[in-house]
């Protein structure tokens, strides 16, 4: 069983945006979503995970690696698949992944064919081995984004905005391919994307505004707002005056009009329906609130 902790995390930039205030979590094997709107603090995190940027203060651990004192013990047990996957676009998939296996310390060239070819079968790419990436759809060129994070049997993989951009079909073969690679180590999915953490993650944080917001299970977040979550088709007039009178947490286009969602512990009657919560009921409930504290 791997092990993350984060301890009390800082970060603020030189233009004064403090990006990570106070960050603390413990992580497990398994898929762990980071949900949080852009601008949250998910990449500053990610990108400190990853060796790439230093907190200003504040302890990492993975297992026994002191990660920010000691980043070569971290990178050689370390998967990444930042938010933007750059390519050399006119090599083939199996040269590309041959490449950054000899950059990832693979030297024997037997074993690294090897590595190669069976990473483009887990990630169904065999067959287009050959092919240039330049050619490759997003979702191929995500896949092939998990086949290098995969070299060298990573402790810890950590996935950035994944599936933004990706059709429904790339989508969910990319959501198997995560859960098969999750049983084993520590994937943390960052995302600003609900349905990306409802379909893979049974444990969950939400930032914000370079805080933590939630952490725990989703399905216990939802229950907490069982009974508490009504809602009712408005006209776009009487939107302000909504907001003005209940806890409005989100509101969305049903035909041509605003489907509002309100938090409330009684009957708000006014033509208010209960309804079931759901995962984007807790992200925007946790996000607004702590919005509207600001």
């Amino acid at each position: 069983m791997h092990k993350l902790k984060i301890d009390n995390l800082t970060k603020t930039y030189p233009n004064g945006v403090k990006a990570l205030d106070q960050i603390s979590i413990e992580i497990t094997n398994g898929m762990f979503g980071l949900l949080g709107p852009n601008g949250a603090g998910k990449s500053s995190l990610m990108r400190t995970l990853a060796t790439l940027q230093k907190a200003d203060s504040g302890s990492i651990t993975l297992n026994d690696i002191d990660v920010i004192n000691q980043p070569e013990a971290l990178r050689k047990v370390l998967g990444y698949l930042p938010q933007e996957f750059g390519v050399y676009p006119r090599i083939t998939a199996a040269q590309l992944l041959d490449h950054l296996a000899i950059l990832k310390g693979v030297t024997n060239t037997k074993k690294r064919k090897e590595l190669v070819n069976y990473l483009l079968d887990k990630v169904n790419l065999y067959e287009k081995r050959n092919k240039s990436v330049k050619g490759f759809s997003g979702g191929m060129k995500q896949r092939v984004g998990i086949a290098q994070a995969l070299i060298g049997n990573p402790n810890l993989i950590i996935v950035d905005e994944p599936t933004a951009g990706l059709d429904p079909s790339e989508r969910n073969r990319f959501y198997n391919l995560l859960a098969e690679v999750g049983e084993e180590v520590i994937v943390i999915l960052s995302t600003h994307i609900v349905d990306d953490v409802r379909e893979l993650c049974t444990k969950m944080a939400i930032m914000n505004l370079g805080n933590i917001v939630y952490q725990g299970a989703p399905q216990h977040a939802i229950n907490d707002l069982d009974g508490k979550i009504y809602q009712k088709i408005v006209s776009r007039d009487s939107l302000k005056t909504y907001a003005d009178t209940y806890t409005l947490i989100s509101n969305k286009m049903v035909g041509g009009q605003p489907l509002i969602h309100i938090y409330s512990e009684t009957n708000p009657y006014e033509g208010f329906e209960q309804v079931k919560p759901n995962l984007e009921d807790v992200f925007f409930s946790k996000i607004n609130t702590q919005n509207a504290l600001v």
